[in-house]
């Protein structure tokens, strides 16, 4: 797996929230960054959404973001508009997460945020719910596929968090 720099090609083109003008880079700076491609209407949906809204209420306080990105290209389980999966995942799962707009994952149309985290980590989303871990230097750690709940990262995520306090500490 690559462990290179996210070049601010990538991270500069990334797309904005769709209720404000929230960037990606702006959102991963300095955390650690947990980013998935996510559906409304998958068959993981709930298990993923209640479970990355734990994490970010876990972590969220000590640099750790979820940053989720809509796609409609795995059987198109992601049909409405912005606005409507924005309304949607913040009623049923209460999600404080940032959420950007939908996009191409693959493809020739896919993504720079994308096209970096699968240049990097060799991994390709070939569904929904792919998880990308991101360090606090923007380097791709891991990547996994659906069938991987978000529970068995949490442990990765936690050290990883944990590594950043303890070298604020440090710096105090």
């Amino acid at each position: 797996m690559s462990r290179h720099v996210a070049p601010q090609a990538y991270v500069a083109r990334g797309l904005q929230s769709p209720c404000s003008c929230r960037s990606f880079t702006r959102f991963h700076s300095n955390k650690v960054s947990l980013v998935v491609n996510v559906a409304s209407e998958c068959g993981f949906t709930e298990e993923h959404y209640k479970d990355l809204q734990q994490l970010q209420r876990d972590y969220g306080p000590y640099h750790f973001n979820v940053l989720a990105f809509p796609c409609n290209q795995f059987g198109q389980q992601e049909p409405g508009s912005d606005k409507e999966i924005d309304s949607f995942v913040r009623r049923a799962y209460g999600v404080s997460f940032p959420l950007f707009s939908k996009i191409a994952v693959v493809g020739p149309g896919a993504n720079n945020v994308y096209k970096y985290l699968v240049e990097s980590s060799g991994k390709e989303p070939d569904w929904n719910f792919w998880k990308y871990l991101i360090d606090v230097s923007g380097k791709v750690v891991d990547a996994w596929g659906p069938k991987v709940s978000v529970k068995e990262i949490r442990t990765k995520i936690a050290d990883m968090v944990r590594q950043i306090i303890l070298k604020k500490k440090e710096e105090l």
